[in-house]
């Protein structure tokens, strides 16, 4: 959808997510409970009143409601677009429970209002929207800041008397109804989890639009910088902005239970499997590895309206050595395959790999701008070492070319063998790890 941006971008958002949920013939509320998130929520992002802060809900809603391969490449095309308009709308009036809270008010104000909506979503199964007006983060005078603490004092009191008058029920809080990076404990699910019990409070999720940690080197000169495209020419000339943004997810789940880790921990010692938007977290906690095969999400969109031709995607194996004699814990179980789009091979067991297309699709050069990102899928995979390993991209814009450095912000990936080792599963309502049977 070129060329949309603002409330339109949001709009279109919404659309593509309503059409999903009609095709698929499921109510509100027996989505939300497949999704693991609040009635309400899920009933504001269909009608375009909040945007969620990470991809892997909406990609998990789009599974669920069984879209192509290409709804998927579009639907994540319009979740950047509408990621970008909410970054720059001012004065919202409505709290989303998917965004960080800006001061204490608006934390308890946040966690008043979703206790409110589940309990109600428990009960009757319809959304209950609680509109809060939010203070604007710019300073203003002392005087009106005590008006300001004052009226969310009544607010958060009217809120604990409906909170009272509800009846219980309500469902736990889960990473999908919580803000990116928040690192505080949930109640029953893999993030509480660590070798010591708790999860690293630095091991935060990746955002898809967030850009990736990299070094850009442009035929001028030689320059360094982040994703966003930061450099300077070798001979102390002006500095030249790198026209490209790259964001990471590093580990996409295919289907469920694609993705399997190596820990060097024993099950008791081992939390319960992660989500797709909980697996940074969680392989950070255990110091986790991906095991066989790992698949990396890549979105490349322009900085501004000028088109970006992408020349190349190159692979580089930093180091090999013997597979991890590690267990094997699989994240999900009893699932089906999927298909993706753009997806692009590389075999780290081969001397000099090289990323190749997969399933008969077109090979590079491709083009984007600022509103028209790809979605570029790498899957890699060995079955004899473990592998270290990065990506660089080839760029040109105009008469500039330049190269962008990719890898897991600032660490390379690493993938390994599972090599025969032990293989647990985590079933379905189970509450501990199964050794798989060989």
């Amino acid at each position: 959808m070129p060329g949309a941006t603002g409330a339109e971008g949001t709009e279109a958002f919404a659309q593509l997510l309503r059409d999903l949920k009609d095709r698929s013939g499921l109510s509100y509320g027996t989505l939300a409970k497949r999704l693991h998130m609040s009635t309400s929520t899920l009933h504001r992002y269909c009608n375009g009143t909040a945007v969620p802060v990470e991809y892997a809900p909406v990609e998990r809603l789009a599974r669920v409601c069984r879209a192509t391969p290409q709804e998927l490449v579009e639907l994540h095309r319009r979740w950047i677009l509408a990621d970008a308009a909410r970054g720059n709308r001012a004065g919202q009036t409505a709290v989303d429970p998917e965004r960080p809270a800006t001061d204490t008010q608006d934390t308890q104000g946040v966690q008043n209002i979703r206790d409110i909506q589940d309990k109600a979503d428990a009960e009757h199964g319809e959304p209950v929207v609680v509109d809060v007006p939010r203070e604007p983060a710019s300073p203003r005078p002392r005087r009106r800041r005590r008006t300001a603490l004052i009226a969310a004092v009544a607010v958060a009191a009217v809120l604990g008397a409906v909170a009272l008058a509800l009846p219980f029920g309500g469902k736990h809080d889960t990473a999908s109804d919580r803000p990116a990076g928040d690192s505080s404990p949930i109640t029953g699910t893999a993030d509480t989890a660590s070798p010591s019990g708790s999860p690293s409070p630095s091991a935060t999720g990746h955002k898809p639009s967030a850009s990736a940690s990299a070094s850009a080197t442009e035929s001028q000169g030689t320059a360094q910088g982040g994703g966003q495209g930061g450099g300077r020419q070798a001979d102390g000339g002006a500095s030249t902005a790198v026209p490209i943004t790259v964001g990471t997810r590093p580990y996409v789940y295919d289907s469920p239970c694609s993705q399997h880790f190596l820990v060097d921990s024993e099950p008791a010692q081992v939390g319960p499997p992660a989500s797709e938007d909980t697996a940074t977290r969680w392989a950070a906690a255990y110091g986790a590895v991906s095991s066989d095969e790992q698949e990396v999400a890549l979105t490349v969109q322009g900085t501004g309206a000028e088109t970006v031709v992408l020349e190349a995607l190159h692979v580089r194996v930093l180091s090999k050595g013997a597979p991890l004699a590690w267990n094997d814990y699989s994240m999900g179980v009893g699932c089906g395959g999927g298909v993706e789009t753009k997806s692009f091979d590389v075999d780290l067991d081969n001397g000099s790999p090289t990323v190749t297309v997969k399933g008969g699709q077109r090979d590079f050069p491709y083009k984007v701008s600022e509103s028209d990102p790809e979605v570029f899928y790498v899957v890699a995979h060995t079955k004899a070492h473990d592998a270290r390993w990065d990506l660089t991209l080839d760029w040109s814009s105009g008469g500039r070319r330049g190269t962008v450095h990719i890898d897991n912000s600032g660490t390379a990936f690493r993938t390994s063998a599972d090599a025969g080792r032990p293989g647990y599963d985590y079933p379905l309502g189970g509450s501990e790890w199964i050794k798989r049977e060989s």
